[in-house]
């Protein structure tokens, strides 16, 4: 037992998360469920696994941002997307910054150990139902999603997500221990940097860039 490879699991759908943990814990130590990003990167600071299982859309902190920061907190931890977006541009952008593997939630058991397994021994792995050509050109030529993710910082980004999920300024502030006057400087200076004019506007971006989920 002291040998087997430590899985977290991050997916905000109980039945998802469950499903995976009693598929995975027959071959790998889990040693924890969570179902937000932000409990992710905490979580994951304090149990430091070798390998996470998390979707894309999840509150309060999406799969991306919070796999981008997992990846800067421990380099060496293994992330493999398993979602229900097919959307190429959504695969490229999770492989750009620091996926090993990306899954639909169509697979079957037995693909999603295996992507485990390969991910493990330095590999990467893709869904079987996913276009792998169009990701890889996109993964190594498409540089655009990583410029823009430089226009807002982590915070705003986390301030962004929350008011597009409809939560309201003491809500956001409650979150993210901040006065609610504090989110709202980043709510304008948001709208300032990225020249929106409204709120629908900041959604419009946000959803555009994968930072919450249609």
């Amino acid at each position: 037992m002291k040998n087997r490879s430590r899985i977290l699991i991050a997916d905000d759908h109980n039945l998802v998360a469950e499903m995976c943990k009693r598929l995975l814990e027959t071959e790998f130590d889990v040693v924890g469920v969570v179902s937000d990003g932000r409990a992710l990167v905490r979580v994951a600071a304090e149990l430091r696994p070798d390998v996470v299982v998390l979707d894309i859309a999840m509150p309060i902190l999406n799969g991306l941002d919070a796999g981008q920061r997992l990846k800067a907190m421990l380099p060496s931890v293994k992330l493999v997307y398993l979602t229900m977006n097919p959307d190429v541009e959504v695969a490229a952008e999770a492989f750009r910054r620091g996926a090993s593997g990306y899954l639909l939630k169509t697979c079957t058991a037995s693909e999603l150990v295996l992507a485990v397994r390969d991910v493990l021994r330095g590999k990467s792995y893709m869904s079987k139902a996913l276009p792998c050509d169009s990701i890889n050109f996109l993964r190594l030529q498409d540089k655009e999603l990583v410029q823009e993710n430089e226009r807002l910082t982590e915070r705003q980004r986390e301030v962004l997500q929350l008011l597009a999920e409809g939560k309201v300024m003491k809500e956001v502030g409650d979150l993210l221990r901040m006065a609610p006057r504090t989110v709202a400087y980043h709510k304008y200076r948001m709208m300032e940097v990225l020249g929106a004019k409204s709120n629908a506007e900041l959604i419009k971006y946000a959803l555009r860039n994968y930072i919450v989920a249609a």
